[in-house]
This record gives C-alpha cells, sequence and structure tokens, in this order.
C-alpha cells in the first residue's frame, strides 16, 4: 500500500458536502456523494482557480462557487462546453476509513 494515506472517516466528510485535506501536493479537496462514493481533487477549479471544495456536490459533480463551472469527480475534467481539468487522486473506502494514494 505504498502512498497511500489514511486521511478520515468516511462521516468526517458531509454528504453532498467535502472535506480539504493539506498536502505537499497542495490542498486536496475529497468529495461524498449521496450513495457514500468519495472523490479527491486538486481544490482549484480549473478555471479561475476557485475553491471547488466550496462548490455544491450533485450526482457525480461538483458545480465551481465562483463561475458555476461543472467539475466531474471521477476524472476532474469540465463539463463542456467549458474545456479544462483539476487534478485527480485515487481514493478508495475500506471499513468506513477514507484512503488517499498521495505519490
Amino acid at each position: 500500500m505504498s502512498g497511500w494515506v489514511k486521511v478520515c472517516g468516511l462521516n468526517d466528510i458531509p454528504m453532498l458536502g467535502s472535506r480539504v485535506v493539506d498536502s505537499a501536493q497542495g490542498n486536496i479537496a475529497l468529495f461524498r456523494t449521496a450513495d457514500d462514493k468519495v472523490f479527491g481533487l486538486h481544490d482549484k477549479c480549473p478555471h479561475k482557480g476557485g475553491p471547488l471544495s466550496q462548490g455544491i456536490v450533485h450526482g457525480d459533480t461538483v458545480t465551481c462557487p465562483l463561475h458555476g463551472w461543472k467539475i466531474g469527480l471521477a476524472d476532474g475534467q469540465a463539463v463542456a462546453p467549458d474545456q479544462g481539468c483539476a487534478g485527480r487522486f485515487e481514493v478508495r473506502l475500506e471499513a468506513d476509513a477514507v484512503w488517499l494514494k498521495l505519490s
């Protein structure tokens, strides 16, 4: 499990919300969907750098609070017609523990 770090419990991330993890690579936003899927993205919108962690989670996307760009949680890609990508981090759940791959 090289590079994997236990960062929090599933319930530490609000449903349809996020939690920010500080890392050497910058802030990482962990998002939780209504069906308890967890995703990790750089906490920076590819448009103007807005804090994605403060956006609205709906389905498998998050809407940036600054200009309304929708970003796919699974791949970090902006939803068309917008273009750009937020960096993505691998996340996994094990017995309600959230693990983040940092290397």
